[in-house]
């Protein structure tokens, strides 16, 4: 990836979070002119259906984003994509620290974990502007 170093962010369905935290890192560091880029992926991707949320996308328009940032389609996880990041985040631990160590037991250490639950138990409202800090404050970090 022209040198760069890559960052994965996981959700459940690679649909709504880590779409929304890929696109918004990408725009970002970019921005700041890092050598970084990100990708997403899901753990359980059976359990979305279409593209992309319209959550996510409404929140990237507002945010003048552009959905080139992030996949076109959602992309279940495989290993060879855990070897491939320099960093790896999944969105939510009590969301997927459970399904990831059943999937991928020996990656368990490589992860860290936020604390940005799933539509089932967090607003869009809080839910996509606490990524958001989240991303910020990862990007600071690594600039």
């Amino acid at each position: 990836m022209n040198g760069k170093h890559e960052l994965l962010f996981i959700c459940t369905g690679n649909f709504y979070r880590s779409r929304f935290a890929e696109a918004l890192f990408n725009d970002k560091a970019g921005k700041m002119g890092l050598s970084w880029s990100a990708f997403s992926r899901g753990l359980a991707i059976h359990l979305a259906s279409g593209d992309i949320s319209d959550l996510t996308v409404t929140a990237l328009d507002e945010r003048g984003i552009s959905l080139a940032h992030t996949g076109p389609t959602r992309v279940a996880l495989c290993e060879e994509e855990l070897r491939r990041a320099k960093r790896i985040i999944a969105l939510d631990r009590s969301d997927h620290r459970a399904m990831f160590e059943a999937q991928f037991p020996d990656w368990k250490e490589r992860i860290e974990y936020w604390s940005c639950p799933d539509i089932d138990r967090e607003s869009p409202e809080r839910c996509l502007p606490q990524i958001e800090t989240c991303v910020m404050d990862l990007l600071k970090s690594l600039a």
